[in-house]
């Protein structure tokens, strides 16, 4: 069968792609490498599927259902598996490949970074409970997550990932001065965090409702991280701005939102201010990032939330 990306990859990895990058191009070669060498028998796509990778919906030789995962070098695959690894299914899916060997489909090209995964519901996440319950597995699932880093994977830290982010930042508040305020409060914000920063855990990196899938072996389990070690606060500062368009939409949304750092903080043992100052801290990110790259409508929300905190 073809592997064609879906067009929500395309588009998101076109945003980021550096010059001169074949990796899309490469990819659907490479699917069928990756699929050949495993034996597998490939269901569908998934679609819309993610925006850093492709995810394939397939059975092993014995009939067991899995997932197929390739995603690009900049995304950090072996990051991932080294994570997945690490937390061997508690809290997250399962990792049914033990390294990243020929089986793997390691080598040069799209297929260096294939993963075979646990099948979880690939269309059912906490985002389709109500927004307290969703809240509620979501954050337990996460907490779940926050153990010590491994010894021997030498993940990215929070204060280097942010820091990379800091200076994209500034360079965009310097061409584009109708952000520089929020811009200058989110950094300053960073600059504080790092300083002292309260525990070292490895953190999921990108959590949110929609990284949350039901599952057989638990009720719900995190996908796709991007795992890097730091804080707690910073692993939790995403999931606060989930259903940010609700949040908008309604009249008591700053509220809402500053009701929400409280209840997850309290419920996570997390420092409050620490929490709003990293929630402020993506989302300025965020936002200043869609904005550079013609998303004008996620900017837009993304920037009115950071000035509620």
């Amino acid at each position: 069968m073809a592997f064609e990306p879906p067009q929500r990859l395309v588009r998101a990895l076109g945003e980021t792609a550096p010059e001169g990058d074949a990796w899309l191009e490469q990819l659907p070669e490479a699917a069928g490498r990756a699929v050949a060498l495993r034996e597998l028998t490939v269901e569908r796509v998934q679609v819309p599927g993610g925006r850093s990778s492709l995810v394939l919906l397939v059975r092993r030789a014995d009939g067991t259902p899995a997932v197929l995962k390739l995603a690009p070098p900049r995304a950090r695959p072996e990051a991932e598996r080294a994570a997945l690894a690490h937390w061997g299914g508690r809290g997250a899916v399962q990792l049914l490949e033990a390294d990243a060997g020929e089986g793997a489909g390691a080598g040069a090209g799209a297929g260096a970074g294939a993963l075979l995964l646990e099948r979880l519901h690939p269309d059912v996440s906490v985002r389709s409970l109500p927004e307290a319950k969703a809240l509620l597995e979501a954050a337990g699932t996460l907490r779940r997550l926050w153990v010590e880093p491994p010894a021997d994977f030498a993940f990215e830290t929070v204060a280097a990932r942010t820091g990379r982010q800091a200076e994209a930042m500034r360079a965009s508040a310097e061409r584009d001065p109708e952000v520089a305020p929020l811009v200058a409060e989110a950094l300053g914000a960073r600059e504080a965090l790092v300083a002292d920063a309260p525990e070292a855990r490895l953190l999921h990196g990108t959590f949110r409702q929609s990284k949350v899938l039901a599952g057989e072996r638990m009720p719900w389990l995190a996908v796709g991280p991007d795992p890097v070690v730091g804080e707690c606060a910073f692993d939790l500062a995403r999931l606060v701005r989930d259903r940010v368009e609700d949040l908008i939409a309604s009249p008591s949304g700053a509220a809402t939102t500053r009701r929400r750092v409280k209840r997850l903080a309290e419920s996570l043992d997390v420092d409050q201010e620490r929490l709003r100052g990293w929630t402020l801290f993506r989302a300025v990110e965020s936002g200043v990032r869609a904005r550079r790259v013609g998303r004008g409508r996620d900017a837009e929300l993304l920037l009115e939330f950071a000035g509620w905190l």
